[in-house]
């Protein structure tokens, strides 16, 4: 429960940040803020525990069909979602600088006002 209120606070963090801010980088921050606490989430939700067990990876050296081994394990599909989704990110979060960046040699500025104000 408490890495679901992290996570959640994370989130509305960086909500916080893409409704308020007016700076673009900041914007872009609050984006990857959320983003990664999303990816904490999922990352976290794949691990299964069973109380007075340590959770083992989910590669299983040999074959044991007891209910408390196999239901003690860590999920690999959550896993490879976050990493597949740390990746896009990755990429999106430098279209978003880079946009930035661009819009900044152009104008001169980063705030997101200035650059509503524009005609053209």
């Amino acid at each position: 429960m408490l890495i679901l209120g992290i996570s959640l606070v994370l989130i509305l963090i960086g909500l916080y940040a893409i409704i308020t801010k007016r700076n673009m980088i900041k914007v872009a921050v609050g984006f990857a803020l959320m983003e990664y606490a999303v990816n904490f989430l999922f990352a976290i939700i794949g691990f299964h525990k069973v109380p007075g067990m340590k959770i083992i990876p989910p590669i299983l050296m040999e074959v044991k069909t007891t209910a408390n081994v196999l239901s003690s394990y860590s999920d690999p599909v959550p896993q490879a979602l976050v990493l597949t989704s740390i990746v896009i990110g990755l990429g999106v979060t430098a279209f978003m600088l880079s946009l930035a960046l661009r819009i900044y040699n152009r104008i001169g500025s980063f705030d997101l006002d200035e650059i509503k104000r524009l005609k053209g």
